[in-house]
């Protein structure tokens, strides 16, 4: 049986990866993305470059984006040259941006309109979890066609749930980085104190890790900040952005989140002194700023 062509717009630092995960399981794939360039090895290994948003709509059965912002994503899919006027009836598209649950809503509302289907699917597990398929797959939308497509999702993830609605997969992402943001002050100052208690912090983590201080972000990026490796995993600029929708979102359901205000705003500091495209464990460099400074 033949798989269906899949459209993907967004080659970064995780969706390049997602892209070829997709390749290597065996699915047909174009490709969009606004800086060709960026998209050039997966050309090289077979995939179709596509001029535009319409030309990919209309190759494809499935069209996956993962783009930066909200705003971007607005771009992709409305207007004339956006997906939703263009991709054709029975389709499917998945925003696996990280964006608003409102805009997902709004996104599936108007796809509904053209008998498309439509879901929000943002991921966790950073640049390691794209690379090796092994992402966290977050799911709004319909229950009905989930099934349909969940080998796609199978494809770049192991832990798929289908969380609910248009926009469940937004808000279960929110949850996700509000956890994060807190966890992440707690991991840098957990390795600065080690450091300033004369321990070897990689030894430290030997045993902190698996108790009951144990995270993602403690075992993945607690060595890289130990290592000095501020490269992108997940870039600053786009963990702001995160908070932020999540700060609106909590505003508008009435709950307060002093830790997740506090979090965005060291890293706001920290993008301001030029670490916006460093990965999100550079919030370490921002204390040793402190440190200096003190």
């Amino acid at each position: 049986m033949n798989k269906p062509m899949i459209g993907f717009i967004g080659t970064g630092v995780m969706g390049k990866s997602m892209a070829r995960n997709l390749m290597q399981a065996g699915y047909p794939l174009s490709l969009f993305t606004r800086t060709k360039e960026k998209a050039v090895e997966l050309i090289e290994d077979g995939a179709r470059w596509c001029e535009d948003i319409p030309s990919l709509a209309a190759a494809s059965d499935i069209i996956i984006t993962i783009v930066g912002y909200p705003k971007d994503v607005e771009e992709v899919y409305f207007g004339e040259n956006g997906l939703l006027h263009n991709a054709g009836p029975a389709s499917t598209v998945i925003d696996m941006t990280t964006s608003s649950p409102d805009l997902a809503k709004t996104i599936a509302n108007k796809a509904k309109e053209k008998d498309i289907h439509a879901f929000d699917a943002p991921v966790s597990g950073g640049d390691v979890g794209a690379r090796n398929g092994k992402l966290t797959i977050m799911v709004g939308g319909e229950a009905d066609a989930f099934e349909s497509i969940k080998p796609v999702f199978e494809a770049m993830g192991e832990n798929i749930v289908l969380q609910g609605e248009a926009g469940a997969g937004q808000h279960t992402k929110m949850s996700n980085q509000i956890a994060i943001a807190s966890g992440m002050m707690g991991v840098t100052e957990a390795i600065l104190y080690a450091e300033k208690a004369g321990l070897n912090p990689k030894t430290v983590l030997k045993s902190i890790e698996f108790g009951a201080a144990g995270s993602w972000s403690l075992s993945n990026l607690g060595p890289r900040m130990i290592d000095g490796n501020f490269d992108p995993g997940f870039y600053v600029k786009h963990f702001i952005k995160d908070m932020q929708i999540a700060i609106e979102s909590a505003e508008k359901l009435d709950i307060p989140v002093p830790g997740l205000k506090l979090a965005k705003q060291l890293y706001d500091q920290l993008a301001e002194a030029g670490g916006e495209n460093n990965g999100t464990q550079a919030l370490y460099k921002y204390y040793e700023l402190i440190k200096a400074e003190a």
